[in-house]
């Protein structure tokens, strides 16, 4: 997903910095991508949001028992977190970032109207 949305953010911007004029389809094709991110980028919230709330779950009962086999458990939700918490700062970020070329894209549109 890092690719094919990084990918896709190039291509836009390329296609922005070119000055070309963009269509209602073009304008509806974005607005459809920047769904499925949010879509993308929610599930991924409530995913990390889990891991953590498990990680402190574990870490409680770690601490009240100290049972020593709770560790690598730890160990293993922290693994999965760090990462989890990176592709949401990405996801989030990126997403942030289609809306500016969403309005841009709207901008130039009708820009192109008020020239025709």
């Amino acid at each position: 997903m890092h690719k094919y949305l990084s990918d896709y953010m190039k291509q836009m911007n390329r296609l922005l910095e070119e000055n070309r004029s963009f269509t209602e389809t073009d304008l509806q094709r974005h607005l459809d991508k920047i769904g499925f991110m949010q879509h993308e980028r929610l599930i991924h919230f409530l995913v990390t949001m889990l891991f953590a709330i498990v990680l402190f779950l574990v870490l409680g009962a770690f601490l009240m028992t100290e049972a020593m086999f709770l560790l690598p458990l730890l160990g293993l939700i922290m693994v999965l977190l760090v990462p989890y918490i990176f592709h949401y700062y990405f996801l989030e970020n990126t997403v942030q970032k289609m809306y500016v070329i969403y309005d841009r894209m709207a901008e130039r549109m009708g820009a192109s109207a008020h020239q025709s």
